[in-house]
C-alpha cells in the first residue's frame, strides 16, 4: 500500500532540556493536515554515504485544524535521524509520511490515567491538549498524568502542565522524580510506585502508557495485578 508523502518545513526549534528539543513544523502544499491525537509520522533522510534512513516519531501537538504539528525528541548518541532533526535550521524541509498508529483515545470517554516517562510524553501531550481545549471533549471527566523523569530540569512542558492543572480542576498533574533534589516538593521515585494510590478500586478506567519498554512492561503488569483488563491498558514503546 502506497502512502502519501508530505514535505514538512521546520518553523521553530527550541531546547526543552539537555539534549531534548521541541520542533514545530508546517506541512507544505496542504491547508490542513489531519491526524488523531496520539499518532506518529515517519521521516526520511539520507546519510552522507547515501543511505536512506527512516524513523518514526510521535506527534507532540494536538490536531488544530491547520497544517502544523510538533515533535519532542532526544538526541540519541550515534543516532543519525535524531541528530539530523535536531540540527535542522529553521526553514529547512524534510519528507515524511503518515499519520500512522492506533495509540489513540478510545470511546466512550471515561476518567483516564496517563503514564509517561521522558519523550514518551509526546503522544500524551497531544491527547491532553486536545481534550482540555474544549469542554465538550473532556466532558468534565477526570484525567491523571503521572510523568516520570530524573530531575526537575528534565521535566518537559512542566510549566504548561502546571498551567493546565490550574485551569482545569479535572486534570491532575503528578510529576515524579527518580533523582529529586532536596528542594523538590513533589512525588519521588518511579511512576509505578504511585499508580496504586491513583487507581485504587478504579479498574474501570483506561490507561495510556508511553515510554521505554521496561517502564511500559512494569506498569502493564502492575495494572493487571490490580484487576485491570488488558484491553483497557493501551501502550506504546519507544525502544
Amino acid at each position: 500500500m502506497a502512502f502519501q508523502t508530505f514535505c514538512a518545513r521546520l518553523l521553530r526549534s527550541t531546547v526543552l532540556a539537555g539534549v531534548t528539543r521541541h520542533l514545530e513544523f508546517e506541512m507544505l502544499a496542504v491547508p490542513r493536515f489531519g491526524f488523531v491525537a496520539g499518532q506518529w509520522l515517519s521521516f526520511k533522510a539520507s546519510t552522507p554515504e547515501g543511505e536512506e534512513i527512516t524513523r518514526a516519531y510521535s506527534i507532540a501537538s494536538p490536531p488544530n485544524g491547520d497544517n502544523r504539528f510538533a515533535l519532542c525528541l532526544n538526541r540519541v548518541q550515534d543516532g543519525f535521524m535524531s541528530n539530523f532533526l535536531c540540527d535542522l535550521n529553521e526553514g529547512a524541509e524534510i519528507p515524511c509520511q503518515g499519520p500512522f498508529g492506533d495509540f489513540t483515545l478510545r470511546p466512550p470517554l471515561r476518567d483516564t490515567l496517563f503514564i509517561a516517562t521522558g519523550t514518551g510524553i509526546a503522544p500524551l501531550r497531544s491527547m491532553l491538549l486536545w481534550l482540555l481545549a474544549d469542554a465538550s471533549r473532556h466532558q468534565e471527566k477526570s484525567f491523571w498524568l503521572l510523568f516520570g523523569n530524573r530531575t526537575e530540569k528534565d521535566i518537559y512542558y512542566h510549566a504548561e502542565f502546571l498551567r493546565l492543572a490550574a485551569e482545569h480542576a479535572n486534570f491532575h498533574y503528578l510529576p515524579t522524580l527518580s533523582r529529586a533534589g532536596d528542594d523538590w516538593k513533589g512525588l519521588r521515585g518511579y511512576v509505578q510506585a504511585h499508580v496504586p494510590g491513583i487507581v485504587a478500586d478504579r479498574a474501570d478506567m483506561p490507561a495510556y502508557v508511553c515510554g521505554l519498554e521496561k517502564m511500559v512492561k512494569a506498569n502493564r503488569e502492575l495494572l493487571k495485578s490490580l484487576g485491570w483488563d488488558r484491553k483497557s491498558i493501551l501502550y506504546e514503546k519507544y525502544d
